[in-house]
């Protein structure tokens, strides 16, 4: 990663130095820079709107653009996805130059703007800003299978928390050892999500000291079907039995991914 990265870096940790202000996710030399600003900024009707933004800078930042993810319990997913666009508009005015400053200063300013477009946009039938393309629009399904949990009670309560914050759907799955994630939304949400699984201090070890989970893996990461039942809530199930898990699935409608990912990892 650059210097220019991890001078960012520090002085951005350095302003936005307040109670979770800033959370450093992730410094790595093969992947970039990960971390999470929460700031607020006035809304259409002058209250403040408290903004969660994930910044990814990859290696080649700032000759790369980062990844910038948004979510607000205070905003719908559309006026998220507007807000993401618009910073993602933004940042192409500062390529080559480090921005991330300068987006949370332009959206703090901004935001009631992005916000009244996006629902002008809605209402009268034109698409709002979406930095997706066609594939990537619509519900995806992603099936996760973690190894173990060891503070079984903070995990599931922090597994919730994600979900709930990034508008995810799905089920925390138990069966003897077995532990699956399912979870249903935007790919967007799920990318965002997997980050956080990967790059947060999740689990403890055997130790009892905190550790990021390096035991999870993406069984499947696909588009949702017409044939596909969205879930309506994120849910914690434990089954007796293979018989009652699998009912599950179909129950969803996804009797082939639990053939193909689930039951021929146990034969």
């Amino acid at each position: 990663m650059s210097d220019l990265a991890l001078e960012e870096l520090s002085a951005i940790a350095a302003i936005y130095c307040g109670e979770n202000e800033c959370e450093v996710l992730e410094v790595s030399e093969t992947e970039g820079i990960s971390f999470r600003i929460q700031t607020s900024a006035k809304g259409p009707l002058g209250a403040d709107i408290l903004l969660k933004l994930l910044f990814h800078l990859p290696i080649g930042y700032p000759s790369s653009l980062p990844n910038i993810s948004v979510s607000s319990e205070q905003l719908t997913r559309t006026q998220c996805a507007a807000v993401k666009g618009r910073l993602l508009e933004e940042a192409k005015r500062h390529f080559s130059q480090p921005m991330v400053h300068e987006l949370i200063l332009w959206i703090q300013q901004n935001l009631k703007h992005t916000v009244k477009q996006a629902e002008t946009s809605v209402c009268s039938g034109e698409s709002t800003l979406s930095t997706d393309g066609p594939e990537e629009d619509g519900v995806w399904i992603a099936l996760l299978r973690l190894d173990h949990m060891r503070a079984k009670g903070k995990y599931v309560k922090t597994v919730e928390k994600w979900c709930a914050d990034l508008k995810l759907t799905g089920r925390l799955m138990f069966m003897g050892k077995m532990i699956l994630i399912l979870l249903q939304g935007d790919r967007g949400s799920i990318k965002e999500y997997l980050l956080l699984q990967k790059t947060s201090k999740v689990d403890v070890d055997s130790s009892g000291k905190k550790c990021k989970e390096k035991m999870i893996s993406v069984l499947s990461e696909t588009k949702a079907q017409a044939a596909h039942i969205r879930f309506q809530a994120f849910e914690v199930k434990e089954y007796s039995t293979l018989g009652e898990l699998q009912n599950e699935f179909k129950a969803a409608g996804l009797a082939e991914l639990f053939s193909e990912f689930v039951l021929a990892r146990l034969k």
